[in-house]
């Protein structure tokens, strides 16, 4: 471990778990979207809401790193890895917005397996940004997070062959393909929060 001889902002732990949280409620969100006799109109303002608190903590962050002189690590990570989690936010709203524009009735049964990939990968990622304080017991996190991002894969390929199994016709065929690419999306950006997080308890280690 580094040694430091000034004092650091630390309060960046807090704002990620906060952002991280706010994931957890965006993908249980999602979850409740797709159950049958789901008020959409409501869940999908939820969502917007979720967003818009979400923005708000990744200003906030960028706004403190502004400020900071010292930082917990390396700034270029603490930008990084707050655009990353911004990123699973934006798709996952996406994908809700998508749903409700294209007036999409009836999904593919397959969908909730993609989102309930996203509930736990959020749900993971809740439960690791704590532990960035000490670094430690982080290693299953990335592990496992790497492998829901593959489930999501085989999942994702799955449902593009059940798209054009012939069931839809071509104009939903096209809107379902891009809502369950935003899910895809969000399942890679899941990701990329790991790979962040895994790069900065190596430089810290």
């Amino acid at each position: 471990m580094r040694l430091r001889l000034t004092p650091r902002d630390d309060s960046y732990y807090e704002m990620f778990a906060d952002s991280a949280n706010n994931l957890v409620i965006a993908a249980r969100l999602l979850v409740e979207l797709i159950s049958e006799d789901a008020d959409r109109e409501a869940i999908t303002e939820k969502m917007h809401a979720c967003e818009h608190a979400g923005d708000e903590r990744t200003h906030a962050i960028m706004r403190r790193l502004n400020e900071s002189f010292v930082t917990p690590f390396d700034r270029e990570d603490i930008y990084r890895l707050a655009s990353c989690l911004d990123d699973v936010m934006d798709s996952m709203e996406a994908a809700v917005d998508l749903i409700g524009l294209y007036r999409l009735d009836r999904l593919p049964k397959g969908i909730i397996d993609q989102v309930e990939v996203l509930e736990r990968a959020a749900e993971l990622t809740a439960e690791a940004m704590p532990r960035l304080r000490s670094m430690k017991d982080l290693t299953s996190y990335w592990i496992e997070i790497n492998q829901l991002e593959n489930q999501a894969d085989q999942i994702y390929r799955r449902l593009l062959a059940h798209l054009f199994s012939g069931e839809y016709d071509a104009l939903t065929v096209l809107k379902l393909k891009d809502v369950i690419e935003e899910l895809e999306t969000a399942a890679d950006a899941f990701e990329h929060v790991a790979n962040t997080v895994e790069s900065i308890a190596v430089k810290e280690s």
